[in-house]
C-alpha cells in the first residue's frame, strides 16, 4: 500500500494446541539383578521459545510493515534499515542501499526496539501480478544476532505477504555467508518458478546465488515452531508405546566404587535392545571418504564462481534439442554434487575427470567465442588454481 505506513503485523492468532495423551510406561526397569527396583525416568523433549519471540510477546520488540509515505516515523524506520543495510553489507554501494530502500515501490519489514530503535529488518519488491516478490536486503544488527531474529523476521515476513497478497514465491540473491540463512528459512537453490515470470524483473547482483522460497498455503510460518513441538511429541508418544528406549537406567552396581571395564553384555537392558559389539564397530565408521569434506569445499568455491552459471545444472533438452546427440557423456556440478553425496569419488582424480567432463563437453558443443566456452575456461582455471592450493593434491595441477 502506497503512501501509508502500514500497522504492525503481529501474526495470526496462536491456536491453543491440547498436550498428546502419554502411554503409561513399563512400571519396573532394573539395570541388573542385584539393583533395586527403580521408577523409570521418562526422557522429555523440551522446545524453549528464541529471544525473539519471547521478547515479542513481552512487548519489547515489533515487526512494523513500513513504505516510504515521507512521514517522519516511515523516515525514521526507513533510515535506521539504510544503516544497518549499509553496515552489515559493506560490499553494497551505500547509494544504492538507499535508493532502494527509499524507493515508493519497495516495502519493508522492520524489527523495532522501543521506542523506536531499528535491528534488523527486510526490503523487498513485491511482483503481485506475477505472484512473487524479490528480497533485495536482508540483515541483523550484528549485536543481536544470537537470538533467532532472523528466522522470525522472516515467519513474519511470509505470514504477512501471504495474508495480503497473491504472491506465493519469493527470489533473492545471496551471497555466500547468506546462503546458510536462507537455506534454514526454506529457500533452495533449485529454481522452479517459471523463468518467463520472473526473468528481467529482478537484479542479477555478480558473484551471488540465486535462491527461491515457495510458501505453502495452508501453513502459518509463525506457527510452525510449535507444529513441529506437536509433531515430534506424538512420534515420540507412537515410539514410547512400542519400545523402551525412553526409559533412563541408573548406572550398573559395579560401578558404585568407581568406573571399571564391564562387560556390555552383563546389562539386561542393552542385551535386550538387541545391540551388538559388530553395531557399535559399524557405528564408529566415517560416513565419507578421507577425501569428501576438501572435495566438498572445493565443488562449493566452484558452484559459487561467477562463471559457473551455464554449468549448475544438467542441459535443457527442450531448450536445446540436439545437444545430447553430440554429447554423449553429459556432466554437470550439481549431478557432480549428487554423485560426491553418494561417495563416487573416492579420489580426487575421480572429480577432477567429471570436472574435466564439464568444461570439454561445453568447448566441444560452443564455439570457443561464446560465453558459454569462455566461462568454461575461466571455471577449469580456477579449479587447478584452488587444487594448486591444496599441498597433498598440488601434484595433480602440474
Amino acid at each position: 500500500m502506497a503512501g501509508q505506513i502500514l500497522e504492525p503485523f503481529i501474526g495470526m492468532d496462536r491456536m491453543e494446541l491440547d498436550q498428546p495423551d502419554e502411554p503409561a510406561a513399563d512400571n519396573v526397569q532394573s539395570a541388573s539383578p542385584t539393583d533395586p527396583p527403580i521408577t523409570p525416568t521418562p526422557v522429555t523433549f523440551d522446545f524453549p521459545e528464541k529471544p525473539a519471540v519471547i521478547e515479542e510477546k513481552q512487548g519489547h520488540i515489533e515487526f512494523q510493515v513500513v513504505n516510504n509515505d515521507n512521514s517522519r516515523r516511515s523516515n525514521i524506520i526507513l533510515t535506521g534499515l539504510k544503516c544497518i543495510f549499509q553496515k552489515q553489507l559493506p560490499k553494497m554501494p551505500k547509494d544504492y542501499i538507499a535508493r532502494l530502500v527509499y524507493d515508493k515501490t519497495h516495502l519493508s519489514i522492520a524489527i523495532i526496539k522501543h521506542p523506536l530503535e531499528v535491528v534488523g529488518g527486510i526490503t523487498y519488491r513485491p511482483f503481485n501480478t506475477r505472484t512473487f516478490a524479490e528480497i533485495v536486503f536482508c540483515a541483523i544488527s550484528s549485536d543481536q544476532q544470537v537470538k533467532g531474529y532472523g528466522a522470525h523476521l522472516m515467519a513474519h515476513l511470509k505470514d504477512y505477504v501471504k495474508a495480503t497478497s497473491p504472491i506465493m514465491h519469493f527470489l533473492t540473491y545471496a551471497d555466500n555467508y547468506a546462503i546458510g540463512y536462507f537455506k534454514k528459512q526454506g529457500f533452495t537453490k533449485e529454481i522452479t518458478l517459471d523463468k518467463a515470470i520472473w526473468m528481467g524483473y529482478i537484479k542479477d547482483y555478480e558473484g551471488g546465488t540465486i535462491m527461491q522460497c515457495s510458501m505453502l498455503p495452508k501453513i502459518r510460518y509463525l506457527e510452525v515452531p510449535r507444529m513441529l513441538q506437536k509433531q515430534k511429541e506424538a512420534v515420540q508418544a507412537k515410539i514410547r508405546a512400542v519400545s523402551k528406549s525412553h526409559i533412563v537406567h541408573p548406572p550398573p552396581a559395579a560401578w558404585k566404587n568407581g568406573v571399571v571395564p564391564i562387560d556390555p553384555m552383563t546389562i539386561p537392558a542393552i542385551k535386550e535392545s538387541g545391540w551388538s559389539p559388530d553395531m557399535d564397530e559399524l557405528s564408529r565408521q566415517p560416513r565419507h571418504g578421507p577425501n569428501y569434506n576438501q572435495l566438498l569445499h572445493l565443488l562449493n568455491d566452484m558452484q559459487n564462481h561467477t562463471s559457473a552459471w551455464p554449468f549448475a545444472q544438467p542441459v535443457n533438452k527442450d531448450e536445446v534439442p540436439d545437444y545430447y546427440e553430440v554429447i554423449k557423456e553429459p556432466m554437470d556440478l550439481s549431478t557432480m554434487e549428487e554423485r560426491l553425496q553418494n561417495d563416487l569419488y573416492p579420489r580426487p582424480e575421480d572429480f577432477i575427470k567429471d570436472s574435466k567432463l564439464v568444461f570439454d563437453n561445453c568447448r566441444r558443443y560452443n564455439n570457443e567465442s561464446t560465453p558459454y566456452a569462455k566461462s568454461a575456461n575461466k571455471l577449469e582455471k580456477f579449479m587447478w588454481q584452488q587444487i594448486k592450493n591444496i599441498p597433498e593434491w598440488s601434484h595433480l595441477a602440474e
